[in-house]
């Protein structure tokens, strides 16, 4: 896996995730490491992490989480693409129920969950997102995709509106656990967007010298005392003198 001993830092992405920002981050902090950007649908990128060919990777829950960490980020609005002519186009969301006589495609690679699948089923099961927007622009069915997979395969003929009550994609932050190295806890700390300074960071305060660390365990002198057990009083109080009697 990946070390500081001048090997990149591989970070595989779903598709539809831009992780441009964090690797602007990771550019600022990490000059000299070189951080290598792999896109993999979540299948692949699971793999990836398992076989040592990424050091993190964003992918889609649900995932098998066996020998892997795994931080939720964000979840993603679910969105049903059309084509521009289509009657959906006119609302601006619509609910499962609108769907129900529709051809809904569900490619082999669908980044949604579903516990049953909305409209009717199309005439086929393309094998990729992109095949089956391919098929909604040809007017055979519509497609249901996180909203940042609609704008991954935006077409001029074709538009997409949210459904309000459609399961949602989550994305997250995948690691193996056995290899969390201190690059991949550098990553971690950017994309929670912690600072260089935080106490998570990679430049821990100097440690305290020898006779600092002794002055902390030594307590604090106790103040003086007389003979008769009393506080002394302080030099700059004056002494009374006898009562008249």
């Amino acid at each position: 896996m990946t070390d500081e001993s001048g090997e990149d830092f591989r970070l595989a992405y779903a598709p539809g995730v831009t992780p441009a920002k964090w690797a602007g981050v990771w550019a600022e902090r990490l000059p000299d490491v070189p951080l290598t950007l792999v896109t993999a649908p979540t299948p692949e990128a699971l793999a990836l992490l398992r076989g040592g060919g990424a050091d993190a990777a964003f992918v889609r829950l649900p995932i098998d989480r066996e020998g892997l960490s795994a931080i939720p980020l964000y979840v993603e609005t679910t969105v049903v693409v059309v084509p521009k002519d289509h009657a959906v186009a006119a609302a601006d969301e619509v609910a499962l129920a609108d769907l129900a006589g529709e051809e809904i495609f569900h490619p082999l690679d669908d980044a949604i969950e579903w516990a049953t699948r909305p409209g009717q089923p199309a005439f086929t099961r393309p094998a990729t997102t992109a095949e089956a927007v391919e098929m909604v622009a040809a007017g055979t069915g519509l497609l249901l995709v996180p909203q940042s997979l609609a704008r991954l395969h935006h077409r001029k003929d074709l538009t997409y509106r949210p459904v309000t009550d459609a399961p949602q994609s989550q994305v997250a932050l995948a690691w193996p656990t056995d290899a969390t190295t201190d690059l991949v806890e550098d990553f971690i700390g950017i994309v929670r967007g912690r600072t260089v300074n935080s106490s998570r960071g990679r430049a821990p305060a100097a440690p305290a010298s020898p006779q600092e660390k002794q002055a902390r365990r030594q307590p604090p002198k106790p103040a003086a005392q007389n003979r008769a057990g009393r506080r002394a009083a302080p030099a700059s109080r004056k002494k009374k003198g006898p009562r008249p009697r």
